[in-house]
């Protein structure tokens, strides 16, 4: 089959409404436009979202100023004066911090913040930490390590 060869498939292609044409061509007189009314008229018609003089959705609703950044990531937060009441040397991951009810769900992505104070070192596995956070933690001898 060469280019000059193609063809649209039987009954894919239309003929156009001739419209005001005469009467023999079924969409004379009127033209399919009825009798009177905005609708019948040569540029009539209402514009998009009207609704007939009642006052529009789009009126109604509340201007909203800026937009949705749609590649924001929301973070589950857990300050350090939580992590305290943990025992020297517990790993803690965002599954721990779930189980014990830091976080709501167990999916989302988990940061520590610097919160409060630690007196006994922990390993601490979360996607973001604060700077102070890090520091606090390895201060008092625990590791921290970000999950990608």
């Amino acid at each position: 089959m060469q280019q000059h060869q193609l063809q649209a498939a039987k009954g894919a292609r239309r003929k156009r409404h001739r419209v005001g044409r005469g009467d023999g061509s079924g969409r004379g007189s009127y033209s399919g436009k009825g009798m009177k009314g905005q609708k019948s008229r040569s540029g009539g018609g209402v514009r998009l979202g009207f609704e007939g003089g009642q006052l529009p959705l789009i009126k109604s609703l509340p201007m909203m100023r800026g937009f949705t950044n749609i590649f924001r990531k929301e973070y589950s937060v857990v300050n350090l004066d939580f992590l305290a009441h943990f025992p020297a040397g517990t790993r803690i991951t965002p599954g721990l911090l779930a189980e014990t009810g830091a976080v709501r769900r167990n999916a989302g992505l988990v940061k520590i913040l610097g919160r409060g104070e630690l007196d006994v070192p922990l390993e601490v596995e979360a996607h973001r930490f604060s700077k102070s956070a890090r520091a606090k933690i390895e201060a008092v001898g625990g590791t921290v390590r970000e999950i990608a």
